[in-house]
């Protein structure tokens, strides 16, 4: 019960991640659960359902079905939709009740795939989880099978290059071209927060190919290969930078670029792409976490509470415009050495309000507040993957991070 939940709500779930990040690239995702889900995921998750039209299906799971494991109905219920509407690929979403059943969907995908030519994936999600784990093993399915495509495209391009030649022999790197990895409405809210972050980059000599995965299309984004490096803006864009580099050698670097840490971040990656070119292959030894590298030691006197490299590139423009230790805490599933030595997890609402009771100054979702030390001063901070569209026109007019020329702290 330590891990209960009685003041607070909970983050957004991972089915409903994979569903936000793959909402622009013209598939069909289909959340496996009984009917109703679907109306939380769209009313509370999504904010572009009343403007983008997306493919995102539930498949009515019935407790007969479910008792039985009756995989043909879902499967044929699957491929007559497709047939009609014709997606550009077919993604399966778990909740709990199939994962308790032991719904083998690698299987159910293989078959849909076959039965139709459509490419069609699975995502190991369960309700379990939060968000960042849906939308991460997402975006990294479509690098994994979508994104090779810009191999084959600069090899068959050059007329005068051995077809058999390696892509490494083969020069197709952009020159001060970037993707943008884990940007989805949970974290960054509506296209404009994004385009504006796209901007800021293009102001430092920076061209975005693709972002994954707000205002691109599929075609965009099979694209990424060729980008010089890629930044990681938050957790969810780790694992896709994992087989991005895999795949191509891209270095990547880790960071959000906001307030005064956006130079820093620059400095890091033209040094990242720099070293790259120079060893001609990529750093797989360390995570090149950008945020991480001048954080102040010492007693925290500014709490921040949310996703790890957002609130962790907040946090190293804090301690830069007022000179104070930051902690920052994260509430959701998180890889290693994206969190400082004087940043922690919470894992539940009582050992959140734990870490708060001493916390002076506090960046967090408004509705952090009633755990929150009555006598600390409150900066509220929406984030859509806890609040949902409560704050919306807060975030549509101010920002993620709104406006920190117009925080006073003392």
């Amino acid at each position: 019960m330590r891990q209960s939940y009685k003041i607070i709500p909970i983050y957004t779930a991972d089915v409903s991640g994979v569903c936000s990040a793959l909402y622009e690239l013209g598939g069909m995702v289909v959340m496996h659960d009984p009917s109703g889900c679907n109306s939380t995921y769209n009313t509370h998750d999504e904010i572009r359902w009343y403007d983008q039209d997306s493919l995102i299906y539930i498949s009515g799971l019935t407790e007969i079905d479910a008792v039985m494991g009756n995989d043909a109905k879902f499967i044929h219920d699957i491929e007559e939709a497709a047939k009609e509407l014709k997606p550009k690929f077919i993604a399966l979403a778990g909740s709990p009740i199939p994962f308790m059943n032991g719904t083998d969907f690698p299987a159910i995908a293989q078959v849909i795939e076959t039965e139709t030519g459509i490419p069609a994936f699975s995502v190991p999600t369960n309700g379990m989880h939060d968000y960042t784990y849906g939308a991460g093993l997402a975006l990294a399915e479509i690098a994994e099978r979508f994104v090779k495509e810009a191999e084959v495209r600069a090899v068959t391009a050059a007329s005068d290059i051995d077809r058999n030649s390696a892509y490494s022999e083969v020069s197709c790197i952009r020159p001060h071209t970037l993707n943008l990895l884990g940007v989805t409405p949970l974290d960054f809210g509506p296209q404009a927060n994004v385009d504006a972050m796209k901007q800021t980059l293009r102001q430092r000599g920076w061209e975005v190919i693709s972002t994954w995965a707000m205002g691109d299309t599929l075609e965009t984004l099979s694209y990424a290969g060729e980008a010089e490096v890629n930044l990681v803006v938050s957790s969810v864009g780790l694992p896709t930078a994992k087989i991005l580099q895999e795949k191509f050698g891209t270095p990547y670097i880790i960071g959000t670029p906001i307030g005064g840490f956006t130079e820093e971040l620059i400095q890091a990656i033209n040094e990242k792409a720099f070293l790259h070119n120079e060893a001609k292959k990529a750093d797989k030894n360390n995570i090149p976490a950008a945020y991480l590298k001048n954080r102040l030691a010492g007693t925290p006197q500014i709490t921040l509470i949310g996703e790890a490299v957002t609130m962790g590139s907040l946090a190293a423009a804090l301690e830069k415009q007022y000179n104070k230790p930051v902690r920052v805490i994260c509430p959701l599933e998180t890889h290693e050495g994206l969190l400082a030595p004087n940043d922690c997890t919470a894992d539940g609402e009582e050992e959140m309000e734990q870490l708060l009771k001493d916390a002076g100054i506090i960046f967090a979702d408004p509705l952090y507040r009633p755990i929150c030390p009555p006598d600390s001063t409150f900066i509220e901070l929406p984030h859509i993957a806890f609040s949902g569209r409560i704050f919306l026109k807060k975030i549509k007019k101010c920002g993620i991070f709104g406006d920190l020329n117009d925080i006073k702290l003392t």
